[in-house]
């Protein structure tokens, strides 16, 4: 009889000892945070930049979060990128950083990320002030200047102007606040110089819409002697409509964001400066402000502000 009970004990006490580990194993295996990257055009360089180093970052910091990177295919797509941060609400993340295409068109969509209790911060591109306090949310944004880093190019650029020289200023999407304040940092630099600006057009931030504008502008104002560009690769396509125009040489151009595809025209003089904002690390640093937020258990309430982050001028003699 005292065998038996002997043996319903040890039995029992196996049981414990096999059960009693899967309580502590739940709690040390808490699910990391899901943070969702959500990027303009992965068609432009500067994107594929800021992909690659966020997802570097969270290589180096795996233990840490999950990271889902997405991105549209080109600048204007706004609807697609609408839809992104749909598919990212009902994926449950626990964060969002956003690059918005639009500045005021994301909003709505934000909100509803708000209220489903996404973190979001906004990086590269600052959403609408008037549009986040209608709709009652604040979204920090982390980035640079963008009025700054114009006016140090532009102002590179006009010590090579004369009072008077005429200049055309090839702008990003127009709605987007990014793409406005380097125009108006473009404006301040000419301004100072005493340079005509003769136009202020859309190049979309690509390639062939702004050689089409460059062309435009070239034939409409032949006495045009420079080219603003709100990004590099606009500032491409206006080397290859200088090109085609019989101009190279004659006509100076600046570009914004420094991607590699621009360092060789750097080098040879068909650019004569750039604007670096450091794009791999825009979206780490956004990154890092919501895993910050969810590790002190913030509401995106409690959050707001702006986090600036450093611009730099590039010429061929920057090292």
């Amino acid at each position: 009889m005292n065998t038996a009970r002997t043996r319903l004990k040890l039995i029992a006490a196996a049981a414990l000892l096999c059960a009693l580990p899967a309580a502590p194993t739940m709690a040390q295996t808490a699910a990391k945070p899901k943070v969702a990257l959500v990027m303009k055009s992965l068609a432009n360089e500067f994107f594929l930049t800021m992909e690659n180093g966020a997802k570097a970052h969270q290589k180096a910091n795996a233990a840490k979060y999950d990271l889902l990177a997405n991105g549209i295919k080109d600048e204007t797509d706004t609807s697609a990128q609408i839809k992104l941060v749909e598919q990212m609400i009902v994926s449950k993340v626990n964060a969002l950083v956003i690059a918005p295409a639009d500045s005021k068109a994301l909003v709505p969509v934000l909100k509803k990320a708000v209220d489903a209790g996404v973190i979001v911060v906004n990086i590269d591109n600052k959403l609408d002030d008037a549009a986040l306090k209608e709709k009652g949310i604040t979204v920090p944004f982390v980035g640079p200047d963008n009025r700054k880093g114009a006016k140090l190019a532009g102002d590179f650029l006009a010590k090579q102007l004369k009072a008077g020289d005429q200049v055309g200023i090839i702008e990003g999407v127009s709605t987007t606040y990014n793409a406005q304040q380097r125009t108006l940092g473009f404006q301040d630099a000419m301004k100072a110089a005493g340079a005509k600006v003769v136009g202020v057009q859309s190049g979309q931030w690509e390639i062939a819409p702004g050689n089409t504008v460059a062309a435009a502008m070239l034939n409409a104002n032949p006495k045009i002697t420079a080219f603003l560009c709100g990004n590099d690769n606009m500032a491409i396509g206006a080397v290859s409509a200088i090109k085609a125009a019989g101009k190279l040489g004659k006509v100076k151009v600046i570009g914004y964001d420094n991607i590699n595809a621009i360092k060789p025209m750097l080098a040879d003089g068909r650019v004569l400066a750039t604007v670096d904002q450091f794009g791999s690390q825009q979206a780490v640093f956004g990154i890092e402000t919501v895993l910050k937020a969810l590790a002190e258990k913030k509401t995106q309430a409690t959050l707001g502000g702006l986090v600036e982050t450093k611009v730099a001028l590039v010429t061929k003699d920057s090292k």
